[in-house]
């Protein structure tokens, strides 16, 4: 059993925790802001994505279960292709949301949602 003092201790290491947490968190959306207004070409784009070897922290999305996070970015990649190549645009930027779902979903549900898609079934509004 604890004493007081251990838990109290620990909740203020959870605090300081969290605060750093944050402080990191908005140091990285507002470098990910910066990335994708300053990246305009794919070469540049494709080469920072290639750094990233798992999904950050989202705000959206600060709980330990990242279920919803998995499938909104798995939504945003379809998203984005669509409305790119509906424009003629290069769809690159769109391979960041890619990396992140792939990072965060499981192998089965991403096959089943592609194979809902192929049929027409797919839930999701793309």
């Amino acid at each position: 059993v604890l004493g007081a003092s251990a838990r109290y201790h620990r909740r203020d290491q959870g605090a300081l925790w969290s605060t750093h947490t944050r402080r990191q968190l908005q140091e990285e959306l507002v470098h990910l802001q910066s990335l994708f207004e300053k990246l305009k070409m794919s070469d540049k784009f494709e080469e920072k994505i290639k750094n990233y070897r798992t999904a950050p922290f989202d705000a959206r999305f600060p709980n330990t279960n990242q279920t919803r996070n998995c499938y909104q970015n798995y939504l945003d990649f379809h998203r984005c292709n669509k409305a790119l190549s509906a424009k003629n645009q290069d769809t690159a930027p769109c391979q960041w949301y890619r990396r992140v779902y792939k990072s965060l979903c499981p192998i089965s549900w991403v096959e089943k949602w592609d194979g809902q898609l192929e049929s027409g079934s797919f839930a999701g509004r793309i």
